[in-house]
């Protein structure tokens, strides 16, 4: 049997970037998922495109990542909406810290303004009173996270990719072997976050428990994607539970909250506990949401690397094994740029940013 020039390991929306843009290279590749494309952490995120500043290396994959979507923003199945970003102060001491953001932004090429209480109201009527101002960033989007997986496995199939409906049960220097016995030949680009310990127990990945409620059809209630400005705060905190008001109006009509993140929690069950916290913290930002009606509430679990930067690259001490994990909460934002950044350097190109933070190297003693 002839090999693989790359065998993908996942098929979320960062294996099926990297199936997408190794078979639009000319690569010979096979996508191996035991489950439904796009159906892991990938189904659990909330499908926003948005710069994050709070890391310099997090902020430059963003941004390199950002503009390569533009080429899906007249997908039909991506549902991209191009909201816009609305960031908001609580008190005058988040919003006197806002000039700052918008600098670290701006110099990586993200534009962003300021705007009063007057005009956050403006832009949003539905907002609790009493806030300071807020940060809006006009060019950002969402999207529906599977349905682009899907489209991006789908395309890597017509330019030949072989797909298996498998799992990996073992790692090899020749390739993978799959549960049902089939051997792979071939380098391994392992795109599966939840199962990384198991493949590569020496690359450390927490699980990180989130929920997401959605409600019925309420257009014109929020136009902006909103969050608040301690998000950053609490995403990339240590708290083994935390909430943070995000919600986002979907082009359906409907609105999509979060956002909750949980470490160390082991069961899928939706926790009325954690939905109630988090709701709560909406509610206080946007009390209309109370008259509305929730039609679903789910979980998933997302994969955290040690520092909260993505594994990009070589898995340590392995020659033909490549690594493009551990995204946590950006990886729909992230996910076309490390795509890139990995498959460029599998083919030996250097990447279009440099990849040295995300070397999954750096996490070995």
């Amino acid at each position: 049997m002839s090999g693989h020039d790359l065998i993908i390991v996942g098929a979320g929306i960062v294996g099926a970037a990297c199936a997408d843009y190794a078979t639009m290279q000319g690569m010979r590749i096979a996508i191996v998922e035991p489950g439904v494309v796009g159906g892991g952490a990938t189904a659990a995120a909330m499908g926003h495109l948005v710069a994050m500043d709070d890391d310099p290396a997090e902020l430059a994959l963003a941004h390199y990542s950002l503009g390569l979507w533009e080429a899906f923003a007249n997908l039909p199945q991506a549902e991209f909406s191009r909201c816009g970003t609305l960031w908001v102060a609580s008190n005058d001491e988040e919003f006197a810290r806002i000039p700052e953001k918008i600098a670290r932004l701006a110099a990586s090429g993200v534009a962003a303004e300021r705007v009063d209480a007057r005009e956050l109201y403006r832009l949003e009527p539905s907002l609790a009173p009493g806030l300071a101002g807020g940060m809006r960033v006009a060019n950002e989007a969402v999207v529906f996270p599977p349905a682009v997986a899907r489209h991006w496995v789908d395309r890597a199939i017509t330019r030949g990719a072989t797909y298996h409906a498998d799992a990996v049960f073992r790692l090899d220097d020749r390739g993978v072997l799959l549960h049902g016995g089939q051997r792979l030949h071939g380098p391994v680009l392992l795109a599966t976050g939840g199962a990384l310990p198991s493949l590569l127990p020496g690359l450390p990945v927490r699980l990180r428990k989130g929920h997401l409620v959605i409600t019925d059809r309420y257009p014109g209630v929020i136009r902006h994607q909103l969050l608040e400005l301690g998000y950053a705060d609490s995403a990339h905190g240590g708290d083994a539970a935390s909430v943070a008001f995000n919600v986002q109006p979907r082009p359906t009509g409907q609105i999509l909250i979060g956002s909750s993140r949980e470490y160390d929690a082991v069961d899928t069950g939706v926790s009325m506990e954690m939905i109630r916290r988090m709701l709560e913290r909406s509610f206080h930002f946007l009390p209309r949401l109370r008259e509305l009606d929730a039609i679903r509430l789910w979980t998933g679990f997302r994969p955290v690397s040690v520092d909260g930067l993505p594994y990009l690259g070589r898995a340590p001490g392995r020659d033909d094994v490549w690594v493009a994990a551990a995204h946590e909460g950006l990886g729909v934002t992230t996910s076309l740029g490390s795509a890139r950044v990995v498959v460029d350097q599998i083919l030996g190109r250097a990447p279009a940013i440099d990849p040295t933070p995300y070397d999954p190297s750096r996490v070995q003693p």
